[in-house]
């Protein structure tokens, strides 16, 4: 049976990716040409969405689009190690790691300025003074 085919407007409904963001993979090569109708028109089968669905997973777990190219072209060839895969994937836990511990930094951060403000005038403000003296940030030169 032949591979059902997609315009491009339902290749983004069934992955859940903007027609524009489907254009532009397929400009950095994430995601291979599609052939054309004699129309003219993106003709996208179900490996293709299938790609889409993949892509857009890395993307919101933040993968970046280099590490996303590699992570396809693993998958193209199945027997090899996942040890490569592994490798990136503890690099954007490392990443993500750091990151939390950026925002828990700047949560602390946040709420003491919040619980040292009087609710008084401006000139009394803590926020106010905080932002304008880094120096009486708590966490300085840890962000």
């Amino acid at each position: 049976m032949p591979d059902a085919q997609f315009t491009i407007g339902d290749a983004a409904k069934a992955s859940g990716v903007k027609v524009p963001t489907i254009r532009y993979y397929e400009e950095i090569g994430l995601l291979p040409p599609p052939p054309r109708t004699e129309g003219g028109r993106r003709s996208y089968g179900r490996a293709d969405l299938d790609r889409l669905s993949f892509i857009r997973h890395a993307r919101e777990l933040g993968f970046e689009v280099d590490s996303i190219r590699t992570l396809l072209a693993l998958q193209e060839t199945p027997d090899q190690s996942c040890a490569a895969a592994d490798a990136i994937a503890r690099e954007r836990l490392v990443e993500v790691e750091r990151r939390i511990a950026s925002l828990t930094a700047l949560r602390a951060e946040l709420e003491r300025m919040v619980e040292g403000c009087s609710h008084g005038h401006v000139c009394d403000c803590r926020v106010i003074e905080i932002l304008a003296d880094h120096g009486k940030c708590a966490h300085h030169g840890t962000a």
